[in-house]
């Protein structure tokens, strides 16, 4: 198994095309967002943490759910056009960041972790999962989006989503849900 991927890893994605996985216009990532934004219900959430925004397609529909967004992602040209598709928006702030050792501080009524969790290895998987527990409001809810296909990063979709499930503290699995390509599971925080 190998090691998490770093920044330099996506900067370089990024330098090669601004929109590396057709985030703003494949079909495919069109369903998924539909998907994801589904397995929310209709519930409006205050702080919303997402992980690996990329360039801003799913931080944009997310912010119409969300009282504040912080969107974090490891590459800065992702970050710009991320910034640029939200720019106007209220209550959506960018950072860079990359999970777990630069995992944000204050509590989140939701993150989102999307096609993000299998560029870390098993032992950062299991750290993130752990910081998420420790910053996830209570009756917060965690939704994870793993592709399900072959891949060539230190963990699949599959074995990144039981991981992290395995490694949250103190969260119930509400639904699991399978796609063709992709997985979505949606965890819950105990209220207090």
């Amino acid at each position: 198994m190998s090691a998490s991927w770093d920044g330099a890893v996506f900067d370089r994605l990024y330098a090669q095309t601004p929109d590396p996985w057709d985030f703003a216009a494949s079909p495919y990532e069109q369903a998924k967002y539909d998907a994801t934004l589904a397995a929310l219900g209709e519930r409006r959430f205050g702080a919303v943490l997402e992980v690996g925004c990329s360039i801003g397609v799913l931080t944009r529909r997310l912010s119409a759910r969300a009282d504040s967004v912080l969107a974090i992602d490891g590459a800065q040209a992702a970050l710009d056009q991320a910034a640029a598709r939200c720019g106007g928006m209220g209550g959506v702030a960018f950072r860079r960041a990359m999970v777990p050792q630069d995992f944000p501080c204050g509590m989140f009524d939701l993150m989102v972790f999307s096609e993000v969790l299998y560029f870390l290895d098993a032992a950062d998987v299991s750290r993130t999962a752990a910081l998420a527990s420790d910053h996830l409001a209570p009756g917060g809810i965690i939704v994870l989006v793993n592709w399900t296909g072959e891949t060539d990063t230190p963990t699949t979709g599959d074995e990144a989503s039981v991981l992290f499930q395995a490694a949250a503290t103190g969260l119930q699995t509400m639904s699991h849900r399978r796609a063709e390509r992709y997985r979505i599971d949606v965890l819950m925080s105990q209220a207090k």
